[in-house]
């Protein structure tokens, strides 16, 4: 007998189906960030990052070229086992014979080649206005500046990529989701409060008013606690961005780094599914603050997958990955992340959701947590190493990484 068939016992000892559970992760849409291969930097400006954006580290082998890049997503995708999707930030556009357009006239052409890489892999794109690291970001403000010349330049940037996001979701054939996160706020205590948040709001409203097809682009809007330069005051607080979300009809989005310490998105999934048809997740790893560091197979990455599943809301939540490593192979960080996240998710699903809330219901604390505490010594390498088996992805993959940064990523300059 396989291990994979001792370790299907041993769950349907506890009321759990293995193949059912494998059968529908094959079928869960990680979105993979594509911003870990270059530390964040883009195509469309050499401007250092800012905005509350910092990598650190200087591993050899940053992708430097739209070329390179794709070449290392390809390499990580093949590492990476399950459905996908590519998420691009609007400063990833592609600009070709001397053309330029700033970030208010971008057009759908600038991300063609984009579109063909994502077709040619059977991939859906999301998408991300880029609201840091431009010359127009003044005094830490975009969507919330008194200057209106700055305002008005970040409003259009918002309403061109919507036209993106659709049409990266007419030319795909796969629903696109556009995030909309602004760094703005202030250092020190400010005067005045509700005023950045009021033009945050008309721009908003300015922004939305582009028609688009809410049946292929889902508008999504992120929340901050705090970053770098804006300590005192973040204009896109979570206060903010749920209240325009749902008097709106946006889909929220809900970063884990994002938060105070001591909150824990995996608590507050429940809360938004009852009030929201969808909800977007960012998966990272703050340490300390919004770090986002790489995704690990932790408590909390735990935690928000079994809230996905024992939900019954795989289909109601969008699930990408979003974190920067700079001091370790980008490769590597990429593999390591998203496989987290899909080990997550076959950890929900290998739990008797059933079974545990009948123990709640009932009051047998004690049953449940004696049940809780078996599940984590349960073989659950087994299934995951049938898993990907099944997709014909090695378990090993720190060879693969490394031959890649011997052949490859140590010939760049």
């Amino acid at each position: 007998m396989s291990r994979y068939e001792e370790a299907r016992k041993i769950y349907s000892s506890y009321g759990v189906d293995t193949e059912k559970a494998l059968d529908t992760l094959k079928n869960v849409s990680i979105s993979v960030h594509c911003w870990q291969g270059d530390d964040v930097m883009g195509f469309d400006s050499r401007e250092a990052l800012s905005g509350g954006i910092q990598t650190t580290g200087n591993y050899p082998g940053k992708a430097t070229t739209p070329e390179e890049l794709m070449a290392d997503i390809d390499k990580a995708f093949s590492l990476i086992p399950g459905k996908k999707k590519l998420n691009l930030h609007a400063s990833y556009a592609i600009f070709e014979d001397g053309e330029y357009a700033d970030r208010d006239k971008i057009e759908s052409k600038h991300f063609a080649k984009w579109v063909k890489f994502a077709k040619d892999r059977g991939l859906g794109l999301d998408f991300n206005p880029t609201y840091f690291s431009h010359p127009m970001v003044k005094d830490g403000l975009t969507l919330s500046s008194p200057d209106e010349e700055v305002r008005a330049f970040w409003v259009e940037h918002g309403k061109a990529c919507i036209r993106i996001a659709e049409y990266f979701a007419n030319e795909t054939g796969i629903p696109s989701v556009i995030n909309f996160w602004i760094p703005d706020g202030y250092k020190d205590i400010p005067a005045d409060r509700i005023g950045p948040r009021a033009r945050f709001k008309k721009s908003l409203d300015e922004i939305l008013s582009v028609q688009y097809d809410k049946s292929k682009v889902f508008v999504t809007l992120e929340s901050k606690v705090f970053g770098i330069g804006v300590e005192s005051y973040t204009v896109g607080s979570a206060e903010f961005t749920l209240s325009y979300s749902m008097q709106n009809g946006l889909t929220p989005l809900m970063d884990n780094g994002h938060y105070h310490p001591t909150e824990v998105v995996s608590d507050k999934i429940s809360s938004l599914l009852l009030f929201s048809d969808k909800i977007a997740l960012h998966i990272t790893r703050g340490v300390r603050w919004d770090s986002d560091h790489v995704v690990l197979f932790d408590d909390e990455t735990k935690e928000i997958a079994k809230e996905i599943v024992r939900n019954d809301a795989l289909e109601r939540v969008f699930i990408a990955t979003d974190y920067f490593d700079a001091s370790i192979n980008r490769i590597s960080a990429w593999v390591t992340g998203v496989r987290n996240v899909s080990k997550a998710l076959l950890f929900a699903l290998l739990q008797p959701s059933a079974e545990m809330k009948r123990l709640q219901d009932e009051n047998d604390m004690t049953a449940l947590m004696v049940m809780h505490e078996e599940l984590k010594t349960a073989p659950f390498g087994d299934i995951w190493n049938e898993f990907l088996r099944r997709e014909n992805t090695d378990s090993d993959y720190i060879t693969a990484v490394k031959n890649y940064e011997k052949k490859v990523l140590k010939e760049r300059k």
